[in-house]
């Protein structure tokens, strides 16, 4: 019989076949140096190149420790890692990217705070090897997501991180098609932490995230995990309103000081009175965005809470005549 993994590795692969076999490789030699039951899942994610022959071939040859999982199709990086959780076995949960610019050797560090008692590890990549545009772009979306999820994470493109069977569990749960794992995840730990690890050049290959996807991938990010620019539309529109009701008793006094010559014979008192209507408008539409909200937080179908454990709840027990005698 054999005995569940303590480790699964879940790595999505999209044309990442000049990486694959040193990825493989120094994945195995991590695993085997920690003397621990693993296993190691790549989804190929509709790959076009030779990564489906390459996954094949390594399952094969080492059955039982390596599982392929082939979509017929490229879903896009979250929905691999789904894909992997749904056969991932493991008490701790590792994601890691294919491109090896983030080193597997780093992953006993993050096994370590998850045997510490952290629900989630995340990772801030040192000295990061990409070119000074990408970071700025990535240090401008991070701050804007924090903000709007309240989810504190220094580094949402990093995807090796670590996570507790349960977590992996209750993302299971979630049925909604867009999704953002980082951020899921958190919003259901408890304890969470982040280290610091290396980052290197990518060597072979290209980057799959070119900016229009990385512009639409953080737009699909605020849209599937906060209503928060739904409220920011009603609090703009009450804004509007307001200085527009105040704007119009300014020109209402200063009218009846200095007469009509003052406001230019009502075009003053025109502007007021539209910028009463655009905060109506404003508000309005920032009330429909919250009953749009909450229908689609109901269609997402999430767990309302997260039980992590029961302490002190007794079995019913059924005491028999005899044992009372």
């Amino acid at each position: 019989m054999n005995k569940l993994p303590d480790i699964s590795i879940v790595i999505p692969v999209l044309n990442e076949g000049p990486n694959l076999n040193e990825l493989i490789n120094r994945c195995l030699k991590v695993c085997h140096d920690m003397s621990r039951q693993f296993e190691l899942i790549l989804v190929d994610d509709g790959s076009t190149d030779n990564s489906t022959d390459i996954i094949n071939k390594a399952a094969e040859e080492n059955s039982g420790k390596i599982i392929g999982i082939l979509l017929n199709r490229n879903y896009g990086q979250h929905s691999a890692i789904m894909a992997g959780f749904s056969n991932a076995s493991g008490s701790i949960v590792v994601t890691l990217d294919a491109d090896l610019q983030n080193p597997p050797e780093e992953i006993p560090k993050l096994i370590e705070k998850i045997e510490e008692g952290f629900d989630v590890v995340g990772c801030v990549r040192e000295d990061r090897a990409d070119t000074l545009f990408r970071r700025a772009v990535s240090f401008l979306i991070n701050q804007i997501v924090r903000m709007c999820t309240g989810v504190m994470m220094h580094d949402y493109g990093c995807m090796l991180r670590a996570y507790s069977r349960t977590i992996v569990d209750v993302m299971l749960l979630c049925k909604e098609r867009s999704t953002f794992i980082p951020v899921l995840a958190n919003s259901f730990a408890k304890n969470t932490t982040e280290i610091k690890v290396k980052h290197s050049v990518r060597n072979a290959g290209d980057s799959k995230y070119n900016i229009w996807k990385l512009i639409k991938l953080q737009f699909d990010l605020l849209t599937c995990m906060t209503t928060t620019p739904l409220r920011i539309l009603s609090i703009l529109g009450v804004g509007v309103s307001v200085a527009g009701f105040g704007l119009g008793f300014y020109i209402i006094v200063m009218r009846l000081i200095y007469g009509s010559a003052w406001s230019l014979e009502g075009v003053f008192t025109l502007f007021a009175i539209l910028f009463v209507f655009i905060g109506f408008q404003f508000i309005g539409m920032g009330l429909l965005g919250e009953y749009i909200g909450r229908i689609y937080n109901d269609v997402r179908n999430r767990p309302r809470y997260f039980v992590q454990n029961i302490v002190g709840k007794k079995t019913q027990e059924i005491e028999t005549g005899d044992e009372l005698q």
